[in-house]
């Protein structure tokens, strides 16, 4: 290799040397005068709330609200609600092993106004209880409407008082509507609305208070039947007379007799009431007679079929299980239902 082409290469490499240190310096330099970057700042974190937790609802739970509580006053629907009644006892009843457990079963509801121990304290309660009868049929499509200011009994047909038997859909199947075709549990349920009440008429608003479950039992002869009794209201002056005459063991004669003595009717009256007795006494017979040869004529139509419902038809009345914020019950349990139904084949 050539002298002079050596030292021109020393004399390059050099100058490269020197345009490298060069850069670096300015690239230092440059990134020396950047602003400094800001460090992000770090939010604090909100402290979450503590879960909210709820009881879950019983599948039964709202069964006996359900089940309209027939021949209940309307003023005194509110109190009934007023306090938190367990029927856990209802529901256990539909349950595996229950006594209602896979069967059809009709339920209405009713109210006992009783004379409680609460608070220290005697109160007037209007306890509700529910009625399940057990049947592979509608136990009956009529309501019976009698009180003692009536002067005769009615029976209707439900829908005249806008009450029909409805399934009841379990909370967990209401969605489901072939669940409410499958439904083996009924509830009496009334449409009547309470808002609408200030547009009808007195009387009929006080029907509803006097309605009570009808049920015609065909094996048993109804009392009515073998009843001697009849109801007077005599519309006398100044005042109605109010008494009952039995015509097998009161003599009509004597029986005025005293009401006049007593100063219940006025002389002048005693043959008018005497009439008015012997009516009614007619009225009553013909009934009892009517109803004696309609109960034959049913069991001569009725199937075997029919007929064995009937007799293994059961009657459960269900009350509130005993809780720390409700009244005690236990001692106004009892097993009659109403004058139709009788007493209950069970209590709870």
């Amino acid at each position: 290799m050539r002298k002079g082409a050596k030292r021109k290469r020393v004399q390059k490499d050099k100058e490269d040397e020197a345009k490298a240190s060069s850069s670096s310096q300015e690239n230092h330099k440059q990134e020396s005068t950047k602003a400094p970057t800001r460090a992000k700042s770090v939010k604090a974190s909100k402290p979450q709330p503590e879960p909210e937790y709820f009881e879950d609802k019983r599948n039964l739970e709202d069964l006996w609200k359900e089940a309209f509580p027939v021949g209940t006053e309307w003023d005194q629907l509110d109190s009934v609600y007023q306090f938190n009644w367990n029927f856990s006892n209802l529901e256990d009843a539909f349950e595996e092993g229950g006594i209602l457990h896979g069967k059809k079963v009709y339920l209405f509801g009713c109210t006992e106004p009783q004379l409680v121990p609460y608070k220290d304290e005697q109160k007037v309660i209007c306890i509700p209880a529910v009625v399940a009868i057990m049947s592979p049929f509608p136990p009956s499509d009529k309501i019976g409407i009698n009180s003692v200011q009536r002067e005769s009994e009615e029976i209707v047909p439900m829908k005249q008082m806008k009450m029909d038997w409805v399934p009841y859909i379990p909370l967990e199947n209401r969605e489901s509507q072939v669940d409410r075709l499958k439904s083996q549990i009924f509830i009496l349920s009334c449409t009547q609305r309470r808002s609408a009440l200030r547009l009808l008429k007195i009387d009929r608003v006080k029907k509803y208070e006097y309605c009570l479950p009808y049920f015609y039992h065909p094996f048993k002869e109804d009392e009515l039947e073998q009843s001697t009794e009849v109801q007077i209201i005599f519309p006398a002056e100044p005042k109605p007379v109010f008494c009952e005459f039995d015509w097998e063991l009161d003599e009509l004669e004597e029986f005025t007799d005293n009401l006049i003595k007593e100063e219940e009717l006025s002389e002048d009256q005693k043959d008018a009431f005497k009439e008015f007795v012997k009516e009614k006494v007619r009225e009553a017979k013909k009934a009892n007679r009517e109803a004696r040869e309609s109960r034959k004529k049913a069991l001569a139509e009725m199937s075997e079929e029919t007929k064995k419902a009937y007799e293994n038809m059961r009657f459960y009345k269900f009350y509130p299980v005993e809780t720390p914020d409700t009244p005690d019950i236990s001692k106004v349990k009892a097993p009659f239902i109403n004058r139709y139904y009788g007493k209950a084949h069970e209590v709870f």
